[in-house]
């Protein structure tokens, strides 16, 4: 039988190969837009689509993956994401490029249910970490896939990135066919239903999710800020294409790395979830208001990487926080709930942020979305003190035993 540390390696893979492929899009995205027309508020409308559709997609993922298990639903959407790139290979125009990443938004909202694989084999005391695993995997990804994106669409155009990325696709989808295995017993799986707001509703309510909750809207929310603002402003201040953007995706995953991978558990045992996520979304907000006023570019990647370490700590550590608050019969669901809130804010944000830097300029976008980011840091000193991971891994261990 797999023990929970082979199928952890497992998950990491899927969803390493999972981001390879969307890391390839991102460095393109912004510029491939401007192609068909596009300005601020179309490309914040590319995100936000694809948000809007991951939004559906975490709310009955999650549901879904509680009823029939992980492994039909990651199966099904490494599929539906494949076609998504494709898609975006033969785009002939705006909305065509709209569809394509519609569909990708779909497939991503996947996230809830490699999440709640996670949450199937750790320990609460190893959640946390456990979820900085997955962040490890997206880091690693975004290493390859925008360096190797922005190379490709500088040599061979955005058709050639977004044929390697379904590629990719495809061998996500045979290689986690053969090796990943089910994480949720059939006694732990629960027949609801796919559509219902009930967990939102339940988290939103509950007082001790409820400031999780409202950080895990806040915090994406703020951050499509960066998304939007940093493509378009580094093209005009510092004449940036798809292969400079791709480069600095890749610094910012491999900080990603280094932090998921090797510093959070280590921070995780010293200091507990409250205190990294406070840090965290604090260290997000100096870092995005500082950026649009660095006189040159290389003068950008300093602040990119305390964004990027301060995003690495505090994502999985609110994440990690919600799974350990959830029943073990509603990791999906509850996950997924908390999902579709980050997912309405990366919906809000791009169309938002999209019209700020089209109106009022680069500047006022990144100062905005950085006021927003502080919104969130004060939001989370309402979560309850929690004991360093250290102090109660024995006792959580001792007592509760994960599934699977």
């Amino acid at each position: 039988m797999p023990t929970a540390r082979s199928k952890l390696g497992v998950i990491f893979l899927t969803v390493f190969i999972d981001l390879v492929g969307f890391g390839f899009i991102l460095p393109i995205l912004p510029y491939y837009s401007q192609r068909f027309g596009a300005g601020g508020l179309g490309f914040g409308a590319l995100l936000g689509i694809y948000s809007v559709m991951q939004f559906i997609a975490t709310v009955v993922l999650g549901r879904l993956s509680d009823r029939v298990g992980r492994r039909p639903v990651l199966l099904t959407t490494i599929l539906v994401g494949t076609l998504g790139y494709t898609l975006f290979a033969f785009a002939g125009s705006y909305w065509m490029l709209f569809v394509a990443r519609a569909i990708s938004g779909f497939a991503g909202g996947n996230i809830s249910v490699a999440q709640a694989y996670i949450a199937d084999v750790t320990s609460p005391a190893e959640r946390s970490k456990g979820m900085g695993l997955v962040g490890a995997a997206f880091g690693l990804g975004f290493v390859i896939g925008p360096a190797l994106g922005g190379i490709a669409a500088h040599y061979g155009g955005p058709e050639a990135a977004g044929l390697a990325a379904a590629g990719l696709g495809l061998v996500n989808f045979v290689s986690a066919w053969i090796i990943l295995a089910e994480s949720l017993g059939t006694e732990y799986r629960a027949a609801r239903s796919l559509i219902d707001t009930q967990h939102l509703r339940q988290g939103l309510g509950d007082p001790a999710l409820r400031p999780a909750f409202l950080v895990f809207g806040l915090l994406p929310f703020a951050f499509t800020g960066y998304m939007i603002a940093l493509p378009l402003y580094a093209k005009d201040a510092f004449g940036w294409g798809s292969r400079e953007l791709g480069w600095l995706f890749s610094v910012i995953g491999i900080v990603a790395v280094v932090v998921q991978g090797y510093l959070l558990g280590k921070l995780l045992r010293r200091t507990g979830n409250r205190t990294l996520i406070l840090a965290g979304t604090l260290g997000m907000a100096v870092a995005i208001v500082a950026m649009p006023f660095v006189p040159r570019a290389a003068l950008l990647y300093p602040w990119v990487v305390l964004l990027a370490a301060s995003n690495g700590i505090a994502v999985p550590a609110i994440t990690g926080l919600v799974s350990m608050l959830a029943g073990a019969s509603e990791q999906g669901a509850m996950l997924g709930a908390a999902q579709a809130l980050s997912a309405a804010g990366r919906l809000a944000g791009p169309l938002l942020w999209g019209s700020v830097y089209d109106r009022f300029g680069p500047q006022a976008a990144f100062v905005a979305s950085a006021a927003v980011m502080l919104v969130a840091c004060g939001v989370a000193t309402r979560i309850r003190k929690d004991r360093p991971i250290g102090e109660r891994a024995s006792e959580e261990v001792g007592s509760v035993s994960a599934p699977g």
